[in-house]
């Protein structure tokens, strides 16, 4: 079974992302911020990280360009509510592996079962 991290400063969509998760993963990790997501990665290493954008103190994106330059073989999936082009784009350049719109969670749970 796969370890998950979650980084959502919403805690109601955290609970939503953990229960539609709950049976593919185990531990699942939970933090509210990228710069807790920083010093969770680097402690659990966990499998996949879904990582929202727009966060207080460190945002999603400059998250996921720290934790994939300290380990490059980090798989990071950007959940979101934006659909923005322009943000898609910067998230393939931070190393983001998907983008998943947070309208269709059911795309998030085919890409980690496969």
């Amino acid at each position: 079974m796969m370890s998950l991290l979650i980084v959502e400063d919403n805690a109601k969509m955290r609970r939503m992302l953990k229960t539609m998760v709950d049976d593919l993963a185990s531990p699942v990790h939970e933090c509210a911020d990228g710069a807790e997501a920083l010093a969770v990665y680097a402690a659990r290493r966990p499998d996949w990280v879904l990582m929202d954008i727009a966060m207080k103190d460190l945002d999603g994106l400059s998250a996921t360009c720290q934790i994939k330059s300290a380990y490059p073989d980090a798989k990071i999936i950007i959940v979101t509510g934006y659909d923005e082009a322009d943000l898609r784009q910067a998230a393939r350049e931070a190393g983001a592996c998907g983008y998943v719109l947070k309208e269709n969670l059911i795309e998030l749970r085919q890409r980690l079962q496969s």
